[in-house]
């Protein structure tokens, strides 16, 4: 396989992206939408999508607007913002090369997959990884601190992952505005859940809810041992394996 440095425009300015290529044509494409605050070059996104592309599936992973090398400010961002910039990126490919067939999310990257499917119809098969099943939990969960400071000022400075965000009243609002239930609900694509029981930034909870919000064809997978940003190689070796294994039936052929 290679990789291969590109970039596209998004609704909020270029977008960075790098695309994991198999040495011989691709059987299809797909998409890798990374962490809160993470970016396209975060281990998981990294391995995967490269696991994926030695499985014969081309991926394409970027840094949503604000975060990596892409353009744009992190504080003029939300959900729907990284629900756009997921669309751009299949756009890109249906233009450039064939539109996604899998569609790949890490964590609220797998939120956004979850609310950006309907919008990509060419796509046939979701997967989440340790994803929140509503975008509210980010704000509950990792924001519930400063909630007040933000309502009062209008932003505040928050830690995460070890590094300083300004995150803005908007942000909160948009999150509190998007009820995934209906979505999750009405996919109509392939699902593949993947959690790990023990993962202590999103609870397990959030991927039975996903998996119960979700009709059939659907598949459940423990990750057993990994933590929530799969950081082992041989964990993520192992999960872009089980990936291609699930995908294939979906995304070979038509």
């Amino acid at each position: 396989m290679f990789t291969e440095r590109v970039e596209f425009q998004g609704p909020h300015g270029k977008l960075a992206a790098k695309l994991d290529m198999p040495d011989g044509t691709p059987r299809a494409y797909g998409v890798f939408a990374h962490c809160f605050t993470c970016s396209k070059d975060v281990l998981a996104a990294n391995r995967i999508s490269q696991g994926l592309a030695e499985r014969g599936v081309g991926m394409l992973r970027f840094d949503f607007a604000g975060l990596g090398a892409s353009h744009g400010d992190f504080a003029d961002t939300n959900f729907s913002s990284n629900v756009e910039d997921l669309v751009a990126a299949a756009g890109f490919l249906r233009e450039k090369f064939a539109a996604p067939r899998l569609l790949v999310g890490h964590s609220m990257g797998g939120t956004a997959v979850l609310a950006a499917a309907h919008l990509i119809p060419e796509s046939k098969a979701v997967v989440t990884i340790a994803s929140p099943s509503d975008p509210h939990y980010v704000v509950n969960a990792l924001l519930s601190e400063h909630l007040d400071t933000i309502a009062q000022l209008g932003e505040a400075r928050v830690k995460l992952a070890g590094r300083d965000f300004n995150i803005r009243q908007q942000f909160v609002e948009d999150a509190s505005g998007h009820q995934l239930a209906d979505r999750i609900a009405q996919l109509d694509r392939a699902l593949l859940v993947m959690h790990a029981p023990n993962d202590d930034t999103v609870e397990i909870a959030n991927a039975l809810r996903i998996f119960e919000l979700a009709a059939y064809p659907k598949s459940f997978v423990s990750l057993d041992g990994m933590d929530h940003l799969v950081t082992g190689r041989e964990d993520a070796a192992q999960v872009a394996a089980m990936i291609a294994a699930w995908s294939g039936r979906y995304i070979d052929g038509v």
